[in-house]
């Protein structure tokens, strides 16, 4: 397992930024270019590793198989709770957000 200490507010408010922003660039790409959506994707992750504290695990998954491994990026089990809910609050919130925005989307 992990012993990379993840824990805290600004860890939790950095990976629903990280989420939030994950859910927007795939439902928006699929709104606008679906075969964009691969590449957005791999470039948001990308750049979210640089510009989140929590290093943008953005996805459940991602964050239990990190608390498995002992990387840099990873996290102690500790912290695996606290992220998760982090990242189903940033996907509500994203998707509600992007709904709106597409809907009152002119055409």
């Amino acid at each position: 397992p992990s012993d990379h200490a993840r824990l805290g507010l600004s860890q939790w408010w950095s990976e629903f930024i990280a989420t939030f922003g994950l859910i927007m660039v795939i439902k928006l790409s699929v709104h606008h270019n679906a075969k964009a959506v691969p590449l957005s994707v791999a470039a948001y992750i990308t750049a979210a590793y640089w510009f989140t504290a929590s290093t943008s695990f953005a996805n459940p998954a991602v964050t239990i198989a990190r608390s498995l491994t002992p990387t840099f990026a990873g996290i102690r089990p500790d912290g695996v709770i606290g992220f998760i809910v982090a990242q189903i609050f940033g996907a509500i919130v994203a998707a509600t957000f992007s709904s709106w925005l597409i809907d009152f989307e002119p055409e």
